[in-house]
């Protein structure tokens, strides 16, 4: 019997396949070498396969997808309850092999090469902001210990320059004021390096139609737009804007039984760096609504009665909607996409 249904336990040199037919039995089971993997499948014929979202996952169901197959990613936490016991690799293949066929399993679409080229720029970016701001940190904390310190900020870098380079000998001796020039041209040649992939962001963004249309809604600039176009591949995956956010982890999360329902903090789950941008366009959208008490009567009559960082969550849930909206059903923001 041809099997109709495979799950694949993804690893780097050595994949496990577990395959059934369309009477439930088991058919494939078995190992495969990386290099083995397509020759396998070019041979079966075309049959649903389950693999768990990662890294890798878009890859292959972009190569097994034009052998003919239909390939289904899901979340590595959803597959997990169909493990039976014990966590070996043929039991992680049979539990991907029995979750594929659930009808209400939730699937990742697979990104395209385009797609995946974008996000690998944001996190390039974001690793570069991030060393960027252990190397300033590390040079105030050392300066500190000379008594020379400086505001925080990466913007008061250069009164940190100006502390270091102008110290006298007797205040910051010779071999420190190496260090800290050391330092100095470190972070210079990472704001160059970031610069240049934040140019190439914006080339793409203003390329691509569906980005310089989210830009448009406040709060969502460039880096939040791009990689919004770049992370969400079909937005019909999602019912509604409110499961969009749910899905980003900006809603309460929920513990109740018996009709008892309690709401927590949010739940955080989906993707923690689109989350982080929101959060960050939704604190820039608050505090310029402090100062401009006409620009939105919502957000100020939530500051009345609720803390800041509420409110801040609570926006950033509304502009994941409007996102959502945007992408849907096409438009701009202003257009009756504020759901």
């Amino acid at each position: 019997m041809h099997p109709t249904t495979i799950g694949i336990d993804l690893a780097k040199h050595v994949f496990q396949v577990h395959g059934i037919d369309a009477a439930g039995e088991v058919v494939i089971r078995k190992k495969l070498r990386r290099s083995q993997v397509k020759p396998f499948f070019a041979k079966l014929p075309a049959c649903l396969v389950g693999i768990e979202a990662c890294g890798t996952a878009p890859d292959w169901g972009r190569e097994l997808t034009e052998l003919g197959h239909e390939l289904r990613l899901m979340p590595a936490a959803y597959v997990k309850p169909y493990i039976k016991r014990g966590k070996n690799d043929e039991v992680d293949a049979e539990a991907i092999c029995e979750a594929v066929t659930r009808p209400t399993m939730r699937f990742v679409p697979i990104k395209s090469t385009e797609q995946q080229a974008v996000l690998m720029l944001h996190r390039t970016r974001d690793l570069l902001v991030r060393q960027r701001t252990m190397l300033v940190n590390s040079l105030r904390g050392q300066l500190a210990e000379f008594g020379l310190v400086a505001p925080q900020g990466v913007w008061r870098l250069a009164q940190l320059q100006a502390l270091a380079e102008d110290a006298s000998g007797a205040v910051l001796p010779e071999p420190a004021r190496e260090c800290a020039a050391l330092i100095l041209r470190q972070i210079a040649d990472v704001q160059v390096k970031i610069r240049e992939l934040e140019r190439v962001i914006m080339a793409r963004h203003r390329a691509n139609e569906m980005s310089r249309r989210l830009a448009t809604v406040p709060g969502v600039g460039v880096i939040t737009a791009t990689a919004m176009v770049a992370t969400v591949a079909d937005a019909s995956a999602f019912r509604s804007g409110r499961h969009f956010a749910a899905w980003i982890g900006l809603v309460p999360r929920q513990n109740g039984t018996g009709g008892k329902v309690h709401l927590g903090r949010i739940s955080k789950q989906g993707e923690p760096y689109l989350r982080r941008l929101l959060m960050l366009g939704a604190t820039a959208v608050v505090r310029y609504a402090r100062n401009k008490p006409e620009f939105a009567g919502w957000v100020n009559a939530l500051l009345a009665r609720r803390p800041a960082r509420v409110v801040t969550v609570a926006v950033a849930n509304k502009l994941a909607r409007i996102v959502w909206a945007i992408t849907r059903r096409g438009g701009a923001f202003g257009k009756g996409h504020s759901e």
